[in-house]
């Protein structure tokens, strides 16, 4: 709820613009979404054509740094930040929904908020207590994304620029930005920001594996191990967003019903997945709910695996994926329960 009062105007969108253009046309190393992250703000503090046309709130930062705001306090006793919105950075290192919560309560459910908390250990999934997830999930003002790289960390920052302050869509985008080393991935940058997009594969798949964020490098592992170790044929798509796709395809399925009359629409889940009944694992480093949301949406046999899929101690790692890919196999005829057998032992995970 805006609080606050924000005043989108004629300045909103320049700004917006000149951040995106800065964005769009910074070229960036392979890297991390972290690292992305911080050196696409940094380019957007010295390009003299988006200096001064955003704001930036850091709350890791030392309260003693000067020229950097901590807290998002300072906009309510600002009559021209009021009346005068600019696009918002708002860089933080939340574990909980209570912390965003109140976060998001300062910036009036604006901004784009980019979360490192997957960056420091923890005992908990990604870092985060297993109800963030669950907020972020439920909270209709958020656009959760947990990119896989810098390039998709890049695209999606980009296009909150592009819908919350040139659009004037309400609410704010959210990133969880890990800092593992990444793989060089061919980024769709349009279809990463719609949530979900093809990154390799056979033109006849048989089994389609879908990852988000750090867990797409065990996605891919465990799909060239199909392919080597059982000679299947795999589709990996990139799912920056399950949320998204699931909102999405939820809303085309809503608007078909109540407008029977027309020409039925076509959601991008059912764009990228048709309904070849092809088997699909939807892998997440959340809880499984998150992959879930796409359950009902998806016109093939679903499986859906995350932190809590497995016992505790054992880790969500490409053996898992791969075994849990020869199951859904298995239930298809496409292959026996003594390769299950096989493959148990042969990961180590009997």
């Amino acid at each position: 709820m805006d609080t606050l009062h924000l005043q989108r105007t004629q300045h909103t969108g320049q700004a917006a613009a000149a951040c995106l253009r800065s964005l769009e046309h910074t070229a960036l190393e392979p890297g991390s979404p972290r690292r992305a992250a911080l050196g696409l703000v940094e380019t957007l503090r010295r390009d003299q054509h988006s200096h001064g046309q955003f704001w930036l709130i850091d709350d890791r930062a030392d309260p003693e740094q000067p020229g950097l705001a901590i807290s998002a306090w300072p906009l309510w006793f600002s009559d021209s930040a009021r009346n005068d919105e600019r696009p918002l950075f708002y860089f933080t290192r939340s574990a909980t929904s209570a912390h965003l919560e109140m976060l998001t309560a300062q910036t009036a459910d604006r901004g784009i908020i980019l979360n490192d908390i997957e960056a420091l250990p923890s005992r908990w999934a990604k870092g985060a207590h297993p109800w963030l997830p669950l907020w972020l999930a439920a909270n209709w003002h958020c656009l959760p994304f947990d990119p896989a790289c810098g390039a998709e960390a890049q695209a999606i920052m980009a296009g909150a620029l592009r819908e919350f302050y040139l659009e004037g869509r309400p609410g704010f985008c959210y990133l969880t930005l890990h800092d593992a080393p990444d793989e060089t991935l061919d980024c769709d940058r349009r279809d990463a920001y719609r949530g979900m997009y093809r990154l390799c594969g056979s033109a006849a798949p048989q089994v389609r594996l879908l990852g988000a964020g750090q867990i797409l490098q065990e996605v891919r592992a465990a799909a060239r191990q199909l392919a080597q170790d059982w000679g299947v044929a795999c589709e990996v798509w990139s799912c920056p967003s399950y949320t998204r796709v699931a909102r999405e395809a939820a809303a085309v399925l809503r608007w078909n019903r109540n407008h029977r009359q027309h020409a039925a629409r076509r959601s991008h889940l059912e764009a990228c997945l048709g309904s070849t009944g092809v088997p699909v694992v939807a892998v997440t480093g959340y809880d499984a709910f998150v992959v879930n949301q796409l359950a009902a949406h998806v016109d093939a046999p679903f499986t859906a695996l995350g932190a809590d899929t497995l016992a505790s101690g054992q880790g969500l790692g490409r053996d898992w994926i791969t075994f849990v890919a020869l199951q859904a196999l298995a239930r298809e005829g496409v292959v026996g329960t003594r390769d299950l057998r096989r493959a148990l032992r042969q990961y180590g995970l009997g």
